[in-house]
């Protein structure tokens, strides 16, 4: 009898911690639903191009183009068609310090994450500050869903889903195992490729980033390693780009993202994989906790945030991030 009480007991204590974990875990999970109407920056789908010309322009930067309007695709059999280039939003990123706090679902908490541990913030004396943070990758093929352009060949298809969940992966907390993605890190951990960094940070900022320096995040910092650890926290903004951009570069180096490159006719007809992430062919905007729409609205991979970064981070309430990744697309419109 004695025994029965015993395990009753802690079977009632283990119960309540579990609901106690989960708790806590939800006030800590903050965010909210993105509207694809209010919350979308449509500016940045421009500067829409065919071939070299200009149809509707943008205020940011755009890549290069194919020189001539005219392409085809197929084989044996051969069909013409427009040499089209465009912007569209392909994939979400929360970044959250919240074991599965889903922050662009509205800010879900997954009852699954209530032992793993919670990503932190650490401030030292000597202003070398370090955090740690989740994300998760979901599929976003907003274009393809709204019907906005009708060749489906041109866009990024499919329906929204949870493509990466770094919870999962052993090597988004731990440098070494996550030396076995990305050994050539070794070459860029000294003061003269970080250096050269700057260079970056400052064509990022003013025009486009620099694909040749693909292990730079710009003004964010490094792209290595690719996982969680921010190595220089400036604030939770900065930390939370950083990683979405890592993210994106994870994924091109896992081949599980493919590339957009077409500035000759036959890659307007496929989309190739990169182990190296085309820096130039994306932009990030963000929707949590605060979408920023209009003219202003997107950014090119490592711009400074210095522009418009303050007060999108709100203390409690506001410290979980949400991101819209935009690509570059060209391709051969039928």
């Amino acid at each position: 009898m004695k025994i029965l009480f015993n395990l009753r007991n802690i079977l009632i204590s283990l119960i309540c911690l579990f609901v106690t974990n989960d708790v806590l875990a939800s006030a800590n999970c903050h965010g909210n639903f993105v509207n694809p109407i209010t919350d979308v920056c449509w500016s940045c789908l421009f500067p829409i191009t065919i071939g070299s010309a200009t149809v509707v322009a943008g205020n940011l930067s755009d890549t290069s183009n194919p020189s001539l309007p005219i392409c085809a695709c197929g084989s044996p059999v051969i069909r013409p068609g427009i040499a089209t280039g465009f912007w569209e939003p392909v994939a979400m990123a929360d970044v959250t310090r919240t074991p599965y706090c889903m922050v662009n679902l509205g800010g879900l908490q997954l009852p699954i994450g209530s032992y793993q541990t919670r990503g932190t913030v650490e401030f030292s004396n000597d202003d070398q500050n370090h955090s740690f943070y989740y994300v998760h990758w979901y599929k976003y093929p907003l274009l393809f869903w709204l019907k906005l352009i009708t060749d489906g060949m041109c866009l990024e298809t499919g329906d929204l889903d949870i493509a990466y969940l770094t919870e999962l992966d052993p090597s988004w907390g731990d440098d070494e195992s996550t030396f076995i993605l990305n050994p050539e890190a070794l070459l860029f951990g000294n003061l003269l490729a970080q250096a050269a960094c700057a260079a970056d940070g400052v064509a990022a900022s003013v025009s486009k980033p620099l694909d040749s320096l693909f292990w730079c995040a710009g003004s964010h910092g490094s792209m290595y390693p690719l996982n969680g650890h921010v190595q220089e926290h400036v604030g939770g903004v900065q930390a939370s780009i950083l990683l979405s951009e890592r993210m994106a570069y994870k994924m091109h180096r896992e081949l599980l993202m493919s590339d957009s490159i077409g500035e000759n006719s036959p890659a307007l007809c496929y989309n190739p994989h990169s182990p190296f992430i085309p820096k130039s062919r994306y932009r990030y905007q963000m929707v949590n906790p605060i979408p920023t729409t209009g003219s202003s609205g997107c950014h090119p991979f490592g711009a400074t945030t210095a522009t418009w970064g303050a007060g999108h981070e709100i203390p409690f309430t506001g410290e979980d991030f949400g991101y819209l990744i935009w690509r570059k697309r060209n391709c051969c419109a039928f």
